[in-house]
């Protein structure tokens, strides 16, 4: 999970309240005489003497303005954490740092820094903290936070629908409202996933929920942030999922509340080229895929060679993480 910091340097607590509003999670003080001021705008940790993170103990700020300083930002032990500052930012620095320890923080001043170093080496930083007095650019960073790398998705046809019996499925209620066209890609295998479509359509027999995705099967693949997995079954309150729109585009959501419920329910298989792709969904007809226009399809109207949208990979998976591995799932 990307971590956001706010440095309130000079301390304004209007701007310190609106960060804590954007989702920071870590406020930073030089004036530790602020801390209980802070303290009364939110639940918030605070790093500054007397704090909950206590400099030189809990972290450091270094500032790099050579390759000294560098070497010295990789000597603190794992338990301590490295904010990294310079007035003449490069990627390169970051790119040795990264490599050199797990727990890098960038201190930036606008948002395309902060992508930057999220994105450098491909694994990032593991937070950024923000240096600025501007209130856009703080409430911009909100956005960036659930913003989670693109996938490319598939047309995949339909090959067949089998209705199974009864088994346990997994209805994933969202703390966020989701949009048309969008949806959380899950699969009997990670290798090949269904894009499910959010509930936010209107029926005759039941309400829009437009929080909520009626996931599947509890053994089923759900993709989580990190470009990792899960089993439906593993979610619960607070975790983190990614939601895809129909063109790829991807954002991070939490979930409120997992409910698993006994239904009948419905093997789906597509095919992409020679890739399978399959999962198996509640047979109820507020239950949906996307079609590769981005409408909605219920599973109750769904036939061979209809086109829905999946994903694929040539990865293997253990414990959630890509591997390089040959595994057949059937």
């Amino acid at each position: 999970m990307r971590e956001f910091w706010y440095l309130a340097e000079p301390f304004d607590k209007g701007l310190v309240s609106l960060a804590i509003e954007s989702g920071a999670t870590v406020i930073v003080l030089k004036d530790a005489a602020k801390l209980s001021e802070v303290r009364s705008l939110g639940k918030i940790l605070v790093a500054c003497d007397g704090g909950d993170l206590i400099p030189e103990r809990d972290f450091v700020h270094i500032e790099i303005k050579e390759s000294k300083d560098q070497e010295r930002a990789g000597l603190y032990p794992p338990s301590v954490k490295v904010l990294v500052e310079t007035t003449d930012w490069r990627v390169i620095p970051l790119e040795n740092l990264i490599a050199m320890r797990q727990d890098v923080y960038a201190i930036v001043k606008d948002i395309q820094e902060a992508r930057l170093a999220f994105e450098t080496l491909e694994k990032g930083v593991k937070g950024v903290v923000l240096k600025t007095q501007d209130p856009s650019i703080i409430k911009a960073f909100s956005t960036l936070l659930e913003s989670e790398p693109p996938v490319e998705l598939i047309t995949a046809v339909v090959e067949r629908i089998l209705p199974i019996g009864l088994g346990d499925r997994v209805c994933v209620d969202t703390t966020s409202i989701l949009e048309k066209s969008s949806g959380l890609l899950v699969g009997n295998s990670s290798s090949g996933m269904l894009l499910v479509h959010a509930e936010t359509e209107e029926s005759p027999y039941v309400a829009s929920r437009p929080f909520r995705v009626n996931a599947g099967a509890v053994h089923m693949y759900v993709k989580v942030p990190g470009d990792k997995t899960k089993y439906l079954c593993e979610l619960s309150s607070g975790d983190a999922v990614v939601i895809y729109d129909c063109k790829g585009k991807a954002r991070q959501v939490f979930v409120g509340r997992s409910k698993i419920e006994r239904r009948p329910m419905l093997l789906i298989e597509a095919r992409y080229n020679n890739k399978k792709l399959s999962a198996i969904l509640q047979n109820a007809e507020t239950i949906r895929l996307v079609s590769p226009d981005c409408g909605p399809i219920s599973v109750s109207e769904l036939k061979p060679k209809m086109e829905v949208l999946g994903y694929v990979e040539d990865f293997a998976r253990h414990f959630g993480m890509k591997i390089q591995e040959t595994i057949q799932e059937k």
